[in-house]
């Protein structure tokens, strides 16, 4: 079963990334130092980097129940961030989210999570999870509003290109189970 393309809630559009969407997705956050600082892919320094990120995106939609989405709201239909599944399995996916700087501490993360693990059992997951650096406080909060358990710290685990020092830092494991028939 495949995720739907396009998902309302109260305040926010979900909506399959597209090839235009490019240059939003670049200034709005894939570029921002700041936003980026505790994300486990590369801050985009073109646009390039964005439309490969879109080609990527598609890929996924492709080969898996699900993808990355862009978060616009539904008020202005700006883009404010991004959202969506990183299957491994049919059955297993990772979440994720991003949010341009000043779409931060309105509750839009935590309301897109909330309409992702909404369809997660009618899509099939099973299981949902997330990894969250571990003084990324704000984003362990929205995990946390949004029902997901922390599992513990896995060390030594992740990546974060876009902060000072190299090597694999400790990260939060948050997930969130889901009964095939009492989601």
């Amino acid at each position: 079963m495949k995720a739907p393309e396009f998902i309302e809630t109260e305040r926010l559009i979900l909506r399959r990334p597209h090839l235009l969407d490019a240059e939003a997705i670049f200034t709005r956050y894939a570029g921002d130092p700041e936003v980026t600082r505790y994300l486990g892919w590369p801050r985009h320094k073109s646009i390039e980097q964005t439309r490969g990120f879109l080609a990527f995106s598609n890929d996924e939609w492709e080969r898996a129940p699900g993808g990355p989405y862009i978060i616009e709201s539904r008020e202005t239909n700006a883009v404010l961030g991004s959202t969506g599944f990183g299957f491994e399995v049919i059955d297993r996916a990772a979440v994720g989210y991003v949010l341009a700087k000043d779409a931060w501490g309105f509750g839009y993360a935590a309301e897109a999570l909330r309409a992702l693990t909404a369809i997660s059992p009618e899509i099939g997951v099973s299981y949902l999870f997330a990894y969250c650096h571990t003084e990324h406080k704000a984003s362990a909060r929205v995990l946390e509003k949004c029902g997901f358990i922390l599992e513990g710290i896995l060390p030594c685990h992740t990546e974060f290109p876009n902060l000072e020092g190299s090597g694999k830092k400790d990260v939060l494991c948050y997930s969130r189970e889901f009964n095939k028939e009492f989601p």
